[in-house]
């Protein structure tokens, strides 16, 4: 079976879920936040294969998320060190953990994230970076810059749940026959 690349929709989720591809890249990349840098010690903490592993790095390293660089000449051995775009994506796993400490964690949190600059565990929300309000579905419309209006086909948001009919996208992908 062929994976379908997101890489070219006009959807950043689409193209985040592409570069991501599946379920070890997240982890790769969360603990890499949390400062793992050595391919051993990366294979150790996730139980990976070596294969995937290195898989997973160099997609990371090719689009710019972690840089390899050499810690030791003879053997020459690399560690993977998180570039700013890497570094960027923490608040995304952040927000994933949020999401998963309300939804999938009866037990509460497995990890707890410490905020060092005021020395409190954090709460992540994502909030409006102009106003500092937590963002609520039914306070947020969507625009789409880059593609000509679009009339509705006559499923609207409302009808299914979400209360804001302008978040419907125009079409940004293949049809199922073309998929």
């Amino acid at each position: 079976m062929r994976r379908t690349s997101f890489a070219q929709w006009p959807c950043s989720v689409a193209r985040t879920t592409d570069l991501l591809g599946d379920w070890w890249t997240p982890l790769v990349l969360r603990d890499a936040c949390y400062g793992v840098r050595r391919f051993e010690d990366f294979q150790r903490r996730l139980g990976i294969s070596r294969n995937i592993l290195t898989e997973r790095l160099n997609r990371l390293v090719d689009e710019g998320m972690l840089e390899r660089v050499p810690y030791r000449e003879h053997p020459l051995r690399h560690e993977y060190r998180l570039t700013d775009k890497g570094r960027d994506f923490f608040p995304v796993l952040a927000a994933m953990m949020r999401w998963g400490d309300r939804w999938l964690a009866p037990d509460g949190p497995p990890v707890v994230l410490h905020h060092t600059t005021c020395d409190h565990d954090i709460d992540t929300e994502v909030v409006c970076g102009h106003c500092g309000e937590p963002l609520r579905l039914s306070d947020v419309t969507a625009r789409f810059p880059h593609t000509p209006p679009h009339r509705s086909s006559g499923t609207d948001a409302q009808s299914e749940g979400t209360g804001n009919t302008s978040m419907l996208p125009p079409s940004t992908g293949p049809r199922a026959s073309e998929a």
